[in-house]
């Protein structure tokens, strides 16, 4: 279905057709709490490229409490003062971008960069867990026919809170001042992040997000590309339908409609009219559910792909420092 600006009326009022499991703060509030105990064993060596004028290169490695071994990418900028950290997460299924693009972010905003591959995708980091289901649909099903804390996605929030207790030790980067980007699955990465961590979290630019409002999903027939595990694990294991309200809660805790109220910090949202991978009406679902200061940028003839104009946008967002945010947005 393609959406146009037309409908903005309803998708402005759309708040979400996935559930919400009843337990779902506590429930994080542990998952939160387990990766807050789990032993830090990590290590921070020289990148593939020597330091570069102001650049330093290096990668993270390190270890989930389930033996996967984890890598990320951090760049900082050469600074006789704190620097901003911004947490960049990539799109799925894949890996963090390279060097070069990671650096522009550094070197138009001045900010250290720490990347993550998530785990048993298209990178580095390696995925040591056992999960109860099948493996052949994609990461989104991974884990859901065991509990919910099996899930794929909770053992990479799992992750991303290690690497976060890891940046708090990082010398250099000033922790008033922590941001979070991505698109797709690396928007619905960054704004899972941004509320499981509202007191780091200063800012989070959100792009298209992934895993967002998943039995909407299902109900229009849109679980194809990225989503399309979702059709898969219901004609091979729910033929009939019996436990499609069972699926849904479980997926709900993973759904980023239901971290959006949880968000404390100024967002700046973007969406294509034309996506047909990641539906407008979806990353409505999200986008109203936030209670934060926000800003939704609409651009109705992109899709799912690269919107240089919100690239442009970014700049301006995460560099300015004053209440006067969305209205300087406007000049840009």
């Amino acid at each position: 279905m393609k959406w146009q600006p037309s409908d903005r009326a309803f998708l402005e009022s759309y708040r979400g057709t996935t559930p919400c499991p009843e337990d779902f703060a506590a429930f994080w509030a542990e998952r939160m709490a387990q990766a807050e105990r789990a032993p830090l064993e990590w290590e921070l060596t020289d990148g593939p490229f020597p330091a570069r004028g102001s650049v330093r290169y290096q990668e993270l490695h390190f270890r989930a409490p389930d033996g996967s071994r984890l890598y990320a990418k951090y760049i900082r900028p050469a600074s006789d003062q704190p620097v901003p950290l911004l947490l960049h997460f990539h799109g799925y299924p894949g890996a963090t971008r390279n060097w070069l693009e990671l650096t522009s972010y550094t070197a138009s905003m001045g900010v250290a960069m720490l990347a993550m591959d998530c785990r048993g995708q298209g990178g580095s980091s390696l995925d040591a867990a056992a999960y109860q289901s099948t493996r052949s649909s994609g990461n989104m099903i991974l884990g859901l026919d065991g509990p919910p804390e099996q899930l794929y996605y909770v053992k990479v929030h799992q992750d991303i809170a290690l690497m976060i207790r890891i940046a708090r030790q990082l010398p250099g980067l000033d922790l008033d001042r922590v941001y979070v980007n991505g698109g797709s699955q690396g928007g619905a990465l960054a704004l899972a992040t941004a509320a499981l961590h509202p007191d780091l979290i200063k800012k989070a630019g959100i792009q298209y997000p992934f895993l967002s409002d998943f039995q909407k999903v299902w109900e229009m027939d849109a679980d194809l590309i990225a989503y399309e595990g979702l059709r898969y694990y219901m004609r091979w294991f729910d033929p009939q339908g019996l436990r499609t309200g069972e699926i849904f809660r479980k997926l709900g805790y993973v759904d980023s409609i239901n971290f959006a109220p949880l968000i404390r910090c100024p967002v700046l949202f973007a969406t294509g009219f034309q996506d047909d991978i990641c539906p407008p009406v979806t990353q409505y679902a999200v986008y109203n559910r936030i209670a934060a200061p926000k800003r939704h940028l609409l651009y109705p003839d992109f899709a799912h792909e690269e919107i240089q104009a919100f690239d442009d946008r970014l700049i301006r967002f995460f560099c300015c420092p004053g209440s006067h945010l969305w209205e300087e947005e406007e000049h840009l």
